[in-house]
């Protein structure tokens, strides 16, 4: 069992490098007439010149299975995204022109200060992330007010400390209440932080606060990419506009296909009921008027318990390991081997959700073969309609749900 290191002292953050200064060149902005407004909104989060400590090799096998994911040199984004050459000299092309039409576009100065800070914004962020980019990680998000005297701040220790200790990272939006209630179950080591820069200054709390893994972003948008780009597994716990926000969006990219799939759970405290009436709304205005599906529930869990949180996120990795889109074929990487009797229970009983032929058992596809470590994998392969999302879930719980002898469970170290 992994136990969360005891927090430093507090201290004040110091910026992050700029992008542009970290070969020691001066960011153009920085020449211009708004040269402080730049200093000002630079991205602060880790020391200048440290990196993230690499998460892989021995600290890699020193991690309980359930806590290894996929390679994110491999993993398609959006979902739907097909396999393809990890070569991308084809993708700076197209951005190189982009660029170039951009400028003869003569392209507002604001518009183009958009573009530029988004990808650099998102080029550090992704700098941070790729050292622990096989080990799983869950994204709690909740209100920012919430007191260390209430359950929901209590809850969030709980599940924080209990995903750490399955080896599983938590990432938090880095500032206070629920957030810092996160960092603090997990323990520095386990933690990563995505802040935003805000005109009242919200700091990191005292367990993220001066870690080589925090981000501190200026756009919601990169961040809330980044939230959900990073993780396995979302848990929500109640808060404001901005939790609401990021839970019903979450929700609209798992039912679009847009966000691979992942389990969404909706915690209460054992006396809440926050997200208990959000799904009595849902129930009643959405389900009723036929504005969702009655599959779509099977998205996101309501829970009160903090064990059934963890179930919830851990047990969707049970024999489900990670999806790809080949050609026309969604392919399904299982932990262990179906039996015939499943195979031919899953053709009858989810047949609606293939546009044609059926579902075959297979090896690793000749398309899969950058990712060595999952090839020993069976694959589930069929030709999804991509149109069901709420059924695609309902199937991967009912491959999870199926008796599975530890002996048969191949790793993927």
């Amino acid at each position: 069992m992994m136990s969360p290191t005891q927090p430093p002292k507090p201290t004040k953050q110091n910026p992050s490098p700029d992008p542009a200064e970290e070969n020691g060149t001066q960011s153009s902005e920085a020449t211009s007439s708004d040269a402080a407004s730049s200093k000002k909104s630079r991205p602060r989060g880790r020391r200048r010149g440290r990196k993230p400590e690499n998460d892989n090799g021995a600290q890699m096998k020193q991690l309980p299975s359930e806590a290894i994911g996929e390679d994110e040199l491999h993993r398609p984004q959006p979902a739907d995204e097909p396999i393809s050459r990890v070569n991308s000299q084809d993708l700076y092309q197209v951005m190189r022109h982009t660029i170039g039409r951009l400028e003869r576009d003569e392209t507002a100065r604001g518009d183009v200060k958009i573009l530029s800070r988004t990808l650099r914004e998102l080029r550090y962020a992704f700098q941070v992330f790729r050292p622990f980019r096989r080990r799983r990680k869950v994204t709690i998000f909740g209100s920012a007010r919430t007191a260390p005297d209430q359950p929901d701040y209590m809850s969030a220790v709980d599940l924080g400390r209990r995903m750490a200790a399955h080896g599983w990272m938590v990432i938090t939006g880095a500032g206070g209440g629920i957030m810092e209630a996160g960092h603090k179950g997990a323990g520095r080591d386990a933690s990563m932080g995505l802040n935003i820069m805000l005109p009242f200054e919200q700091g990191a709390n005292e367990y993220i606060d001066n870690d080589p893994k925090l981000v501190t972003m200026k756009y919601f948008f990169t961040r809330k990419l980044m939230f959900v780009k990073e993780c396995s597994g979302v848990v929500c716990l109640p808060g404001g506009f901005g939790t609401l926000d990021e839970a019903c969006e979450t929700l609209t990219l798992l039912q679009t296909g847009k966000q691979t799939m992942i389990p969404l759970v909706l915690l209460d405290h054992p006396e809440g009921s926050y997200w208990k009436d959000l799904g009595k709304f849902f129930d009643k205005q959405l389900l009723n008027d036929g504005m969702i599906s009655p599959e779509d529930s099977a998205l996101y869990k309501i829970t009160n318990s903090v064990d059934e949180a963890v179930d919830e996120l851990l047990t969707f990795y049970k024999v489900y390991h990670s999806m790809r889109y080949v050609r026309d074929q969604l392919v399904l990487r299982l932990r262990a081997p179906l039996t015939d009797e499943q195979l031919e229970a899953i053709r009858t009983d989810f047949a609606d959700i293939v546009k044609k032929g059926t579902y075959e058992q297979r090896h690793a596809l000749p398309e899969e073969s950058g990712e060595k470590e999952l090839a020993a994998y069976p694959r589930l392969v069929f030709n999804f309609n991509r149109r069901s999302l709420g059924r695609l879930r309902m199937l991967i719980n009912f491959i999870n749900g199926q008796a599975l002898a530890e002996s048969s469970v191949i790793s993927s170290r």
